[in-house]
């Protein structure tokens, strides 16, 4: 088995592209860095706790800092929109719904892994 068969790491996936092909329609003062760093790296520590899964400990430190993240890209998302720089509801809508499920995966994933010791 892969980390590609994670459904948590399949859903870190999808929207880190819908966030990345967001950014690139901000306007130009706004760089939308902090945001890709931000989802990119929820992908990056569930790719990374799941090659320490052999240590629990550390597979779910790794899930709680992707969660962390997941955290810190929907407060880029609302202040992107809440300083106009995302203007489409409907885009900021859908995005926002696919972080809080990604969210709430990663925090049944962490229950999981947590209960398998």
């Amino acid at each position: 088995m892969s980390y590609k068969n994670l459904e948590v790491w399949q859903e870190a996936k999808e929207v880190s592209l819908l966030v990345h092909e967001m950014t690139l329609k901000l306007p130009k003062f706004e760089e939308g860095q902090q945001i890709r760093r931000s989802v990119k790296s929820v992908r990056s520590n569930i790719v990374e706790g799941y090659g320490r899964r052999r240590y629990v400990a550390e597979y779910i430190r790794f899930l709680i800092i992707a969660q962390a993240s997941n955290d810190e890209t929907i407060d880029h998302l609302e202040t992107l929109f809440e300083t106009k720089s995302i203007t489409d509801q409907t885009v900021y809508t859908e995005i926002t719904e696919r972080l809080q499920r990604l969210g709430r995966k990663l925090n049944n994933f962490i229950k999981a892994v947590e209960k398998s010791q």
